[in-house]
């Protein structure tokens, strides 16, 4: 076996597939994120066999409720973010039999107390700290844990996104949470890294040497990255509008993607090595600051319009949102990394909310053929790559064929993997796969330090070119795939979105 495959199935520590015992301190519990997102992905771990015997999850929020009151509200989301086929008395018993809840603030320095006694006797356990919290949270909740005493040389941190609001808070927050555990303690948390279509992106572009020699500058023209939210705000209005889609999607998951597309090959799958070319990218990435800001970046914000056949508000209409907002809910804009591989070949990243549907897709397109010899304007089209997300997870290569007939007529036709066809396993959830990785050690799905700091190194300037603007967010009509100006800015280059009419 490869040292490279060795790697992905173990951990940076020799690990087995299967994590030992270990035990989840969830803040936040009673939150959107851990009721859809993570305690599904639990469920579902607990119901594969693994969860080893011995691991316990502490369910933790202000909430003054009782463990089984906590239980029935996990039944209840259940019936919204689970599949009723997976759900079965049985698994949900043993899934509730590791599920315990304590009320804690993670603000009230007393309250770890009651936590440190309920974790007594189990310091030979992993434990795993997952923050699903405001930022502004972190440190005060690493520091009373500190102080309680139930950091251990085992305990793991994650952290969600945003981490923090700019490079210095950021920096802030790294500086204190890194003064209570080491970086290899750290787990910085994007959950697009755990998707099976970017772990197969890996696969295609490391395990395949099909296109190697076509990953540059010379063979690929452009790339898009999208990824568009059918949502408004929701609930979260007030939250949103303290961040915006800047930072909380470009900053993190479209920068992410861009890294593993544009991304040298690593020496190995060690979780440092990823990191670090990653890492490359990042600092490759050319400054957009000053004039540049308005020419190669576009920001919206999305008025009332429809959304799936219904009427919704607009975003100054939320609940939650100054009327006098100018926060963005879709951002587009041009990136270029200045490297010897990519030199010349824009990168175009979108994301929205109210968009016409929920997709994340990455499409790399190919340059055309150098000398066409058919006739039509479909034999000129040139090969694309369509890396999907979601909804549905599948990689397709779009060629150019002949049609059935005397006549040399060409058309497009797709080669496509689509997993849910071809793999009859489950595919794995995001937060299933990194709540897993995170209790084997395994960091290669989350963000370094430097990473995070690179990134943010290259947001600030756009935000800062907006906030010195006089002009508004460009409004967009909801359930629309935004401004005009988005079109106008690939269009400039003599190209369209994929999939935009």
């Amino acid at each position: 076996m490869s040292h490279y495959h060795r790697d992905m199935a173990r951990g940076p520590d020799g690990n087995s597939d299967k994590p030992e015992p270990f035990d989840i301190l969830l803040f936040g519990a009673t939150g959107d994120l851990a009721m859809s997102k993570l305690m599904r992905g639990i469920y579902r771990r607990v119901s594969a066999g693994q969860i080893p015997e011995g691991s316990k999850v502490f369910a933790l929020a202000r909430s003054n409720l009782t463990r089984e009151q906590y239980l029935e509200r996990v039944r209840e989301s259940f019936r919204t973010v689970l599949p009723a086929n997976e759900f079965s008395q049985q698994q949900w018993d043993a899934f509730a039999r590791v599920i315990d809840y304590l009320p804690v603030d993670a603000t009230v320095r007393e309250h770890f107390d009651a936590l440190a006694r309920a974790l007594a006797g189990r310091e030979g356990n992993v434990r795993v700290v997952f923050l699903s919290l405001a930022p502004k949270l972190f440190t005060a909740a690493c520091a009373n844990l500190a102080a309680a005493g139930i950091v251990t040389p085992k305990t793991r941190v994650v952290l969600e996104k945003p981490l923090g609001q700019d490079r210095r808070s950021s920096d802030e927050i790294n500086r204190l949470v890194g003064s209570i555990f080491s970086e290899n303690q750290i787990f910085r948390i994007d959950h697009y890294l755990g998707k099976e279509a970017v772990q197969n992106l890996l696969a295609l572009r490391f395990g395949n040497l099909l296109f190697e020699p076509l990953w540059r500058r010379g063979r690929i023209s452009h790339v898009q990255i999208t990824v568009g939210e059918q949502v408004g705000v929701e609930e979260r209005g007030e939250f949103y509008d303290q961040t915006g889609a800047l930072r909380d999607m470009v900053q993190s998951h479209l920068l992410q993607l861009l890294c593993i597309i544009a991304m040298e090959p690593p020496v190995s799958g060690d979780a440092d090595c990823v990191r670090d070319e990653k890492l490359k990218v990042l600092r490759a990435l050319r400054p957009i600051e000053g004039a540049d800001v308005e020419v190669k970046t576009v920001r919206g914000q999305y008025r009332a319009g429809a959304s799936g056949g219904k009427p919704v508000r607009g975003y100054l209409e939320e609940d939650g949102v100054p009327r006098d907002s100018r926060t963005e809910t879709f951002v587009a804009l041009k990136a270029e990394v200045d490297n010897w591989r990519w030199a010349g070949v824009p990168f175009y990243l979108r994301t929205g909310k109210r968009m016409p549907e929920r997709i994340a897709e990455i499409v790399v397109s190919f340059e055309k053929v150098p000398h066409p010899i058919f006739d039509g304007e479909r034999a000129h089209r040139p090969n694309r790559l369509i890396i999907r997300l979601q909804p549905d997870e599948s990689i397709t290569l779009c060629i150019l064929a002949k049609t059935p007939g005397e006549l040399m007529r060409l058309k497009t036709v797709d080669l496509g993997l689509h997993f849910a066809d071809t793999f009859k396993e489950r595919s794995l959830d995001a937060y299933e796969r990194l709540i897993t990785d995170v209790a084997k050690g395994n960091l290669r799905l989350f963000m370094r330090r430097d990473e995070l700091d690179a990134a943010w190194a290259w947001i600030d300037p756009i935000r800062e070119g907006w906030l010195q603007s006089d002009e508004p967010p460009k409004p967009y009509i909801a359930g629309t795939w935004g401004p005009a100006a988005s079109s106008a800015l690939i269009s400039r280059d003599g190209f369209t979105w994929h999939g935009e009419v």
